[in-house]
């Protein structure tokens, strides 16, 4: 894509397509944070891309962007090729209906006030639409919850894996193409993430959705995901197919998100992991050329003054550094 050399989808066949999506926000007299600088990816219809990485990354911020909650500061979102970015009132609502969100908190997302069924409802109702009442059940069945017995509850009666089904089926009545998912298993027990996962992907392929799950947990997006974006600090790092990002990580903090997860495939050296460690730089004044060069043990005079761009190392799998791994080798345990 241009500015960021991020690759468009072979075959044209993208629902949703992203192109230099910057945010930028004030924080305090003459302090900027740079939430999002220029990340580009497109998605397939019928495909979950992953984005991950660390808290603060700009996961978030490159969703609600998305979604115009608010517009992003530059850059350009298509929803089947309408570009979304700019539209203002009743031409940005009728985008709404297509591309929904599920949050990362199922409670606190949920009116308390409102039972079930009119908060599945609302959508419907402020869409005119018909069927509306069995719209409603067949959403609730659809999430694994009997409307017989849960329309009429209200969210603190349910736990929290049951409000997060709620939240689905809220999304998923208005029947969208896309839909986000910002950590929505992050608060939710080991198990109970097993389970909302797995409706996931039911869902998925019983409706013929599109996804965007955003997570920290990179064990978790490489369950659920057909590509994976790493984002760092507001920058895309690496695009890849899930396996491949997994067996062959071309970027060393790839290799550190690997790294962390339990029982993973890789591990650092003790180098690497004092080099690692410690707390991402603030994105209110991100380090000059790559941003992850002051936490990276390959890190030159090149990577302090050139900003890499995204490019391609093999089929379908692209990274912004200038030492890239080709050798999957080169990222074994010694």
């Amino acid at each position: 894509m241009a500015g960021s050399g991020t690759a468009h989808l072979r075959n044209g066949d993208e629902v949703l397509r992203v192109e230099n999506l910057t945010v930028r926000f004030r924080a305090g007299r003459n302090r900027t944070v740079h939430a999002v600088s220029e990340v580009s990816f497109d998605v397939a219809r019928g495909e979950t891309l992953g984005i991950v990485g660390e808290s603060g990354c700009g996961k978030s911020s490159a969703a609600r962007a998305i979604m115009q909650m608010p517009p992003p500061t530059s850059g350009s979102v298509r929803l089947n090729g309408q570009e979304l970015t700019g539209l203002r009132g009743e031409a940005l609502r009728q985008t709404r209906r297509q591309l929904q969100m599920i949050f990362q908190d199922p409670i606190s997302s949920l009116n308390p006030r409102r039972r079930v069924r009119d908060i599945v409802a609302e959508g419907p109702r402020v869409w005119g639409a018909e069927n509306g009442a069995e719209r409603i059940d067949e959403a609730l069945e659809a999430v694994g919850l009997d409307p017989a017995t849960a329309a009429g509850r209200r969210p603190h009666e349910f736990s929290g894996g049951q409000c997060q089904r709620v939240s689905i089926a809220r999304a998923l009545v208005l029947e969208p193409q896309v839909i986000i998912c910002d950590e929505p298993v992050s608060a939710l027990d080991v198990s109970v993430q097993a389970q909302i996962l797995n409706l996931l992907e039911d869902l998925k392929a019983r409706y013929r959705l599109t996804l965007v799950f955003i997570a920290h947990d990179l064990a978790v997006i490489k369950n659920i995901s057909d590509r994976v974006l790493v984002m760092y600090l507001g920058k895309t790092c690496e695009l890849a197919p899930a396996e491949a990002l997994v067996e062959r990580p071309a970027h060393p903090y790839t290799r550190a998100l690997l790294s962390a997860v339990p029982r993973g495939p890789l591990r650092l050296t003790a180098a690497e992991e004092e080099r690692m460690g410690g707390e991402p730089p603030s994105p209110i004044a991100p380090p000059s050329g790559c941003r992850f060069r002051t936490r990276c043990p390959r890190a030159d005079a090149r990577c302090a003054t050139e900003e890499p761009l995204m490019r391609p190392i093999a089929p379908d799998h692209w990274v912004a550094c200038h030492h890239p791994a080709r050798d999957p080798s080169a990222f074994e345990a010694p």
